[in-house]
C-alpha cells in the first residue's frame, strides 16, 4: 500500500513538473507568437479578407511584446529586431501571396527585404522603452532599505503618465510612417500595403489624404494601435494599485477619430461645380500565353471590335473609349495593320481611343499608352515607372541570381520614359494622365501629371499575371487614394479585372461584374466621369509627401537625440 501511495504521489510530482516545463516553453514562445499574430492581423485587413476593423489591433501584440517583456534577455534589442522580423515576414508573405502565380521564387525572396522595415521599427520601438526610475528615500527606514536591499524601494511608473504615453505613441508612429514611406522609394520602391491601405472603403477617414496623403492615413491607424497599448499597461497598473483615473492621451486619440470622421464625411458632401464626360471601358481577358502572340492578332483584333461595340451602341456620346495595356500583341506605331485597326475604329464611331502598347525604337523598347483620335495626331506617353521584376531586372548582368528568379517572364528590360505626358481629348472633352499598370499605386509620380493639368486619371492595367487571386484586388485598393490625394476621378480598364470608375472621393462607383458577380470574366462597362469646371490643386498636389517627410525628421531628430542620451550615459 505505502509503495502505491508512492508511486501515485511520484506521477503526481511528475505530472506537476511536466506542466510547469510545457509554462516554461509557452512563456518563451509568447512573444514570437505575438509577433506572428500582429503580422497575420496586418494581412487579414487588406484585401481579399478585408477585415479592416483588425487593422485598428494589428501592431499591439508585436508592441506589447517589445516594451513589456524581455527584462531579463541578454541582447534584448538584437530580439526585439527578430520580433519585427517575423511580424513582417509573416504580414508580407501572407498578403502578397499572390505573387506566387508569377514566380513562387520571387514571392519568397522579395519578402525577406520588406521585412527589414518591420524589423528597424521593432529596433525603434525598442529604443524609445521607459527604463523604471526609482523613488527617492525619503527617511531613515528608506535608506536603511536602499543600503541592504534597493531592488525592493517601488518603481514610479513612467506607464501611468499621459505625457509619457502620448510622446511615446507618438515616436513609434511617426517612425513606421517614415519606414512604409522610405519603402515606397528605396531601390525603385515597393510601397504597396501600407496599413492605411486597410481602410481603402472606409471613405470618411480617408479624407485626409487631400492634405497628408495616405501617409496620414497610416499615421491614424499607428498611432491608434500604440495608444491601445500603453492604456492597456496603463490600466493594468491602476488595477493594481487601485488609483484608477482619467487620462488625456486616450481621450484626446478618441477625439481625434471622431473629428477627421466628421471632416471626412463634410469634404464629402461639399462637391464643386462639374461636367460629365462619358467613358466606355473594355475588359477583354485575353489569356496571358495569347496576349502576346501574333498569330493571336486577328483573335483579339475581333474580341475587341465585338466588346467595343457593344459599349458604342448602348450609348450614344461615348466621348473616350479605354483598353486595357498592352491591348494589342504587336506595336501599334510600328506595326501598319494594328495602327489601321485602332484608327478605324476611333474615326469610324468618332470616338477618343486610349490603350495601352508597347514602342518599339531602334535601340529602345519602352512600354507605352496611346490615345488615338478621329481627327488629331496620335499622342504616345511612355512609362516614367517600371517595376523591377516585371518590367526590367535589377541587376541582371552583374548579379544573375535575380534574372534566374523571374526567369522567362521577363527575357528583356523595358526602358524608363522621362516625360509625365498629358493626353487632350478631341473637342476640348478635357485632359487625362495615362497611368500604367502599377503606376496609379505611386502618390508622387501621380500628382506629377496633375501639375501638368490633368483632369482625370485612366489607368491600363493587366493584372492578368496574377490570375484570379488577390493582387488585382489589392492593386485598386492601394490606386483609390490617388484620387482623394489629388481630388481627381479615375476609370480602370484592366484585362481581367478591376475594370472600375473611381470618384474624386476614391469610392467605388461602378465595377464590372458578370451575373455571377465575378470581376474576372470579359465585358464593358459604361459610366461618366464628373469633371470639374475650374479644377484646384489639393496641398497633396502642391506639396507631395511632404506629411510623410516631416514625420521622418521628427522621427529622425528623436532617434539622434535618443542615441546621444543613452551614450553620454553610457559613459558616465
Amino acid at each position: 500500500m505505502l509503495s502505491i501511495r508512492a508511486e501515485g504521489a511520484k506521477g503526481k510530482n511528475s505530472g506537476g513538473a511536466g506542466a510547469v516545463e510545457v509554462s516554461k516553453q509557452l512563456l518563451r514562445l509568447w512573444p514570437w507568437l505575438a509577433a506572428i499574430t500582429s503580422g497575420l492581423l496586418g494581412a487579414a485587413g487588406l484585401p481579399p479578407l478585408d477585415q479592416t476593423w483588425l487593422i485598428w489591433i494589428a501592431l499591439v501584440p508585436l508592441c506589447a511584446t517589445i516594451l513589456f517583456s524581455g527584462e531579463n534577455t541578454r541582447h534584448r534589442w538584437l530580439r526585439d529586431i527578430l520580433l519585427g522580423y517575423v511580424a513582417g515576414l509573416t504580414f508580407f508573405w501572407s498578403c502578397f501571396f499572390w505573387m506566387t502565380t508569377v514566380t513562387v521564387l520571387g514571392w519568397f525572396v522579395l519578402q525577406f527585404y520588406l521585412a527589414l522595415y518591420f524589423a528597424i521599427w521593432g529596433w525603434f520601438c525598442g529604443l524609445m522603452r521607459p527604463r523604471p526610475r526609482k523613488i527617492v528615500a525619503r527617511d531613515k527606514w528608506s535608506e536603511m532599505l536602499a543600503r541592504a536591499k534597493p531592488e525592493l524601494l517601488p518603481a514610479s511608473s513612467p506607464w501611468l503618465s499621459s505625457s509619457h504615453n502620448f510622446f511615446l505613441a507618438l515616436c513609434l508612429t511617426a517612425a513606421w510612417v517614415a519606414l512604409e514611406w522610405t519603402r515606397g522609394w528605396l531601390m525603385s520602391g515597393f510601397g504597396w500595403n501600407g496599413l492605411g491601405i486597410a481602410l481603402h472603403g472606409t471613405w470618411p477617414l480617408i479624407q485626409i489624404a487631400e492634405f497628408t496623403g495616405v501617409a496620414g492615413v497610416t499615421f491614424l491607424v499607428v498611432f491608434c494601435n500604440a495608444i491601445l497599448t500603453t492604456t492597456a499597461r496603463r490600466i493594468w497598473e491602476e488595477t493594481r494599485s487601485r488609483a484608477m483615473r482619467p487620462h488625456f492621451d486616450l481621450t484626446f486619440t478618441l477625439v481625434g477619430l471622431v473629428a477627421v470622421f466628421v471632416l471626412g464625411v463634410s469634404a464629402v458632401q461639399t462637391r464643386s461645380v462639374s461636367r460629365s464626360l462619358h467613358v466606355a471601358l473594355v475588359q477583354a481577358n485575353v489569356p496571358r500565353a495569347e496576349k502576346f502572340d501574333i498569330r493571336y492578332k486577328q483573335t483579339i483584333f475581333d474580341k475587341f471590335a465585338r466588346l467595343s461595340k457593344i459599349a458604342l451602341i448602348s450609348t450614344a456620346n461615348i466621348d473616350l473609349l479605354v483598353w486595357p495595356e498592352s491591348a494589342m500583341p504587336a506595336p501599334v506605331l510600328e506595326d501598319q495593320e494594328t495602327f489601321d485597326f485602332v484608327g478605324q475604329m476611333a474615326s469610324s464611331n468618332q470616338v477618343d481611343v486610349l490603350l495601352g502598347t508597347i514602342e518599339e525604337g531602334r535601340d529602345q523598347v519602352y512600354n507605352g499608352a496611346l490615345l488615338v483620335s478621329p481627327e488629331n495626331e496620335p499622342q504616345l506617353y511612355r512609362k516614367v515607372h517600371l517595376v523591377p521584376f516585371g518590367e526590367f531586372v535589377p541587376f541582371r548582368h552583374s548579379f544573375p541570381l535575380f534574372a534566374k528568379i523571374v526567369g522567362d517572364q521577363v527575357p528583356e528590360d523595358f526602358d524608363a520614359g522621362t516625360d509625365f505626358t498629358v493626353f487632350r481629348l478631341a473637342n476640348n472633352h478635357g485632359k487625362v494622365a495615362p497611368l500604367i499598370c502599377f503606376e496609379d499605386t505611386i502618390g508622387e509620380l501621380t500628382r506629377e501629371f496633375v501639375l501638368r493639368g490633368a483632369d482625370f486619371f485612366a489607368n491600363v492595367t493587366n493584372d492578368g499575371w496574377f490570375l484570379r487571386s488577390a493582387g488585382s484586388r489589392q492593386h485598386l485598393a492601394n490606386a483609390v487614394f490617388r484620387c482623394v490625394e489629388n481630388r481627381r476621378p479615375m476609370v480602370r480598364a484592366a484585362n481581367t479585372g478591376v475594370t472600375c470608375f473611381v470618384n474624386e472621393f476614391g469610392r467605388v462607383t461602378q465595377m464590372l461584374r458578370d451575373d455571377q458577380g465575378s470581376i474576372f470574366e470579359e465585358g464593358t462597362l459604361i459610366g461618366s466621369v464628373n469633371i470639374a469646371a475650374e479644377p484646384t490643386l489639393t496641398f497633396y498636389a502642391r506639396h507631395g509627401e511632404f506629411f510623410a517627410k516631416l514625420c521622418t525628421a521628427f522621427a529622425s531628430f528623436i532617434l539622434l537625440a535618443k542615441i546621444v542620451f543613452l551614450s553620454r550615459r553610457i559613459g558616465h
